[in-house]
C-alpha cells in the first residue's frame, strides 16, 4: 500500500511493511523536522524529531576518536559521512549515525546528483556506527541485519544506557560477529572505546582529551 505524500510522518509505526516507492515518499517528505529512514526487505523504519542532548554528545564523541586514532597515522586518510543516506536502489536505504571511510575512492557528489550515497556507484563505507539512546532493540536486530545484508565489514553499536559498545565484524557467512578490537581502526580495543565513553559524565571534549592520553600508553 502506498503511502499519500501528504500523510504526516509523525502517525508512520516503527518498522512497517512498505514499497520502495514508499520510502521514497518518506525519505523526501517536506517537514522540518530531521527524519532518518531505513528500508530493508519490504519493512520500512522511520525516526523523527531532532537529535536529543545524549545522543548529538554521543555522536560527536565519536568523530572526535576517530579524528585522534588517525591522527596517529597520517598516512591513513579518512572521511567522516555520519547522518548520510546510503541507498542500493530499490533493494536497501539506511541513515546510520556515523559513517566511516578509510582510504580512497570516497563518494563525491557531482552536479545534478542526488545529496545520498548511492552504494550501486560508490564502494560501501570501512564502518557505520548507529548511537542507540532509545533504538537499542532495532540497532542490535532489524538495522543489524540491514548493515550485514549491505555488506558493510564492520558494525558500531554504542549502548547510551550501559557507557559500552558492541562491534561486531562480517564474517565469511555475511553475518555479523561479535568482536573485542576493530579492523577499521586496526587494533583499537573495544574496552578502551567502553572506557572513554565512561568519561563522558565530563563532557565530550574531555572524555575526547582522556582517550588521547590513552593512545600514547598503547603505542608505547
Amino acid at each position: 500500500m502506498a503511502l499519500a505524500s501528504s500523510q504526516p510522518v509523525t502517525t508512520l509505526p516503527q518498522w512497517r511493511l512498505a514499497t520502495w516507492d514508499d520510502y521514497v515518499v518518506i525519505r523526501d517528505h517536506d517537514e522540518s523536522e530531521r527524519i532518518k529512514v531505513f528500508y530493508h526487505q519490504g519493512y520500512l523504519f522511520a525516526e523523527m524529531g531532532a537529535e536529543g542532548i545524549d545522543h548529538a554528545r554521543f555522536c560527536d564523541l565519536l568523530v572526535m576518536i576517530f579524528a585522534f586514532w588517525f591522527a596517529r597515522q597520517p598516512e591513513l586518510t579518512f572521511d567522516s559521512l555520519g547522518r548520510c543516506q546510503l541507498e542500493k536502489i530499490g533493494y536497501a536505504a539506511a541513515a546510520p549515525d556515523q559513517v566511516l571511510y578509510i582510504g580512497g575512492n570516497v563518494p563525491k557528489r557531482q552536479a545534478g546528483e542526488r545529496r545520498f550515497i548511492n552504494l550501486d556507484k560508490w564502494r560501501v563505507p570501512d564502518l557505520v556506527g548507529e548511537v542507540a539512546d532509545t533504538t537499542l532493540a532495532s540497532d542490535l536486530d532489524e538495522k543489524k541485519q540491514l548493515y550485514a545484508a549491505l555488506g558493510i565489514p564492520e558494525y558500531w553499536v554504542i549502548d547510551v544506557t550501559a557507557l559500552r559498545v558492541l562491534a561486531f565484524r562480517l564474517n565469511e557467512n555475511q553475518r555479523y560477529q561479535q568482536v573485542e578490537t576493530s579492523t577499521a581502526l586496526a587494533g583499537l580495543p573495544i574496552s578502551l572505546l567502553d572506557a572513554t565513553f565512561a568519561q563522558i559524565k565530563h563532557g565530550n571534549g574531555s572524555a575526547a582529551a582522556w582517550f588521547v592520553k590513552q593512545l600514547v600508553d598503547l603505542s608505547r
